[in-house]
């Protein structure tokens, strides 16, 4: 395929979507329906709902009017099985199979929307198209641009929405170097945790003189409660890919590995489908558009350790070692997979890259904050009415994630906190719901933005068993390597678990301070470094609860069972 076959294909593609765009069709089609095939849609019995609707339209005579497409994620989870109306845009909630006859009657045959599967606003407004929902209206979609509105493994429909367009740009009109300023230009910072600048990273590899450098994709998402990545990869695989191979022709690499959890069979096999495709019409391989530039990607699938997200931890599993971290210098542009200079990004920050050489740095960079800039994608969970995938303009504050995508704390329930950056991060009480979200401002509060998980508590939450939750997950996914992380996570989870049973002692909030900034100062990579984050905040925001179970022998929320009154630890 050349330049100017992937335009011809592109124009061809776009009739098929048309609808779905707002234009006015080229085909017969009336209404494209398209139904969430996202992993939680599935796992509440999407496929049956799907089932039925075809059944239904076929009864009724409806193919040639109707266009069935099964497309990934859209974002609300909580509402599953989700179902959108093109070209209204109607969307309807928690569809199940005996709605589907209703569906096809009342609205692709009478006209009109079936009121009781639209969404209800806590205010009890109904608010029937996904523009007018609160859910989406704060929301900016980048890296989740094609999430929920295309078909997850057609190279066509993804070539549709301006697919490749980046990669061609880059070929016919842009140096390696004008790419890499591109991104630096753009402020994009990684999106995995660190928030380290992208372009700063590529011009480091860019630089390097060697006979082979490689693109290494992150896909190793394992806070607990994130699915940002899985989701990308399962239904958007080739934002990815094109976004990688653009990555390679910046820095001069010729080979991209995507490193993907066992966990994310979905991922796995959408994304291997996607690459196929991918070199099947000449986008992937040999030659890439007629060029003399050549790039391909293997998967390489991860056995599901934490510890492998830390950047050389994955390039160890990657070349078949036993996956440790290892100190730095030389970081992995110098010398990385194979001892050969090497870009690592995560799913999200790869997901980002071709808007920005579509649409311009600036563009980009005029989302944001100052230094915070573009979108980023949390996974909103916990004790929240609308949980789901979210992507907003770094920026918003955390009341308006919460009370206006969120919907709020369910069941008349107070907000306690926000935990941010998973089992990195740190927890955000209700006094500082107003603080703008970026990586900044959440640093000063003593979390993190992380990956982008974001778990909301509410007043039945105890936050001391809370934070033994997430340090005991860290120190069961430690590798052991390190003194500091092997022992120092095992004395503080001791320190907690005896505080949850009412046999601490007022002594023990000292030592665990002492340990954890210890841990956090000593040990080997961000794991373990991170790993005090918790611990940390949770004793600076809600330190009364620690002293209540240590000095009451009382869960302040009701959550640890206390010994009998009389009983001293």
């Amino acid at each position: 395929m050349n330049f100017t076959e992937l335009e011809l294909l592109r124009a061809t593609a776009k009739e098929t979507i048309k609808l779905r765009l707002g234009e006015e069709p080229s085909d017969n089609y009336k209404y494209h329906v398209l139904v969430c095939g996202g992993t939680g849609c599935i796992s509440i019995g999407c496929k049956n709902t799907l089932e039925s609707l075809q059944e239904s339209i076929t009864k009724n005579n409806l193919q040639d009017q109707v266009k069935v497409v099964v497309t990934g994620c859209m974002g609300t989870c909580e509402m599953g099985p989700v179902i959108t109306v093109f070209p209204e845009g109607y969307y309807y909630c928690r569809v199940q199979p005996e709605d589907a006859d209703d569906i096809v009657s009342t609205h692709l045959m009478g006209g009109k929307i079936v009121e009781r599967l639209c969404y209800h606003a806590a205010d009890g407004s109904v608010q029937p198209r996904k523009n007018d929902m609160t859910f989406f209206k704060k929301q900016k979609r980048n890296a989740l641009r094609n999430c929920g509105l295309i078909n997850q493994t057609s190279i066509e429909e993804y070539i549709a929405m301006d697919g490749y367009k980046a990669l061609a740009k880059a070929l016919k009109q842009m140096t390696p170097q004008q790419v890499v300023d591109e991104v630096k230009k753009s402020g994009l910072r990684g999106r995995g945790g660190a928030g380290f600048p992208t372009g700063v990273k590529w011009q480091f590899v860019l630089d390097q003189q060697s006979d082979q450098k490689y693109i290494v994709c992150n896909g190793d998402e394992g806070d607990p409660g994130a699915f940002m990545d899985r989701s990308v990869l399962e239904d958007d695989p080739y934002s990815v890919i094109e976004a990688m191979t653009v990555g390679g022709y910046a820095v001069g690499a010729s080979k991209g590995f995507a490193y993907i959890r066992l966990e994310y069979p979905r991922a796995i096999d959408h994304f291997n489908k996607a690459l196929e495709r991918s070199r099947e019409i000449g986008l992937l391989g040999n030659n890439i558009l007629g060029t003399d530039f050549c790039f391909d990607i293997e998967i390489r699938v991860g056995a599901g350790a934490f510890v492998c997200g830390e950047e050389t931890a994955l390039l160890a599993s990657i070349e078949g070692r036993r996956g440790e971290p290892r100190p730095r210098p030389p970081f992995p542009a110098v010398s990385g997979l194979f001892n050969k200079p090497t870009i690592i990004n995560n799913v999200e920050s790869w997901a980002s890259i071709c808007p920005i050489i579509v649409n311009g740095a600036e563009w980009y960079a005029s989302m944001g904050t100052e230094k915070s800039k573009g979108t980023k994608v949390f996974t909103l969970a916990g004790k929240i009415t609308n949980t789901g995938l979210v992507e907003i303009p770094l920026g918003l504050t955390l009341r308006e994630m919460v009370e206006d995508i969120g919907g709020g704390v369910p069941d008349g329930k107070a907000f306690k906190a926000a935990q941010t950056g998973g089992p990195s991060g740190g927890c955000i009480p209700a006094a500082y719901l107003d603080t703008p979200i970026d990586y900044e401002n959440l640093a000063a509060l003593g979390s993190i933005v992380g990956s982008g998980g974001m778990i909301i508590v509410d007043e039945g939450t105890c936050m001391v068993d809370l934070a033994k939750f997430y340090l005991g997950f860290t120190q069961d996914e430690s590798c052991g390597k390190c003194t500091p992380c092997r022992i120092g996570t095992k004395r503080m989870l001791e320190i907690l678990e005896r505080i949850t049973k009412g046999l601490g002692k007022e002594e023990d909030l000292d030592l665990l301070v002492e340990l954890a900034n210890s841990v956090k100062a000593s040990a080997l990579c961000g794991l373990g470094q991170t790993a005090p984050n918790p611990i940390l905040s949770t004793l600076r925001y809600f330190r009364d609860e620690f002293e209540a179970h240590i000095k009451d022998k009382t869960c302040p929320a009701g959550v640890c069972k206390m010994p009998r009154k009389g009983l001293k630890s």
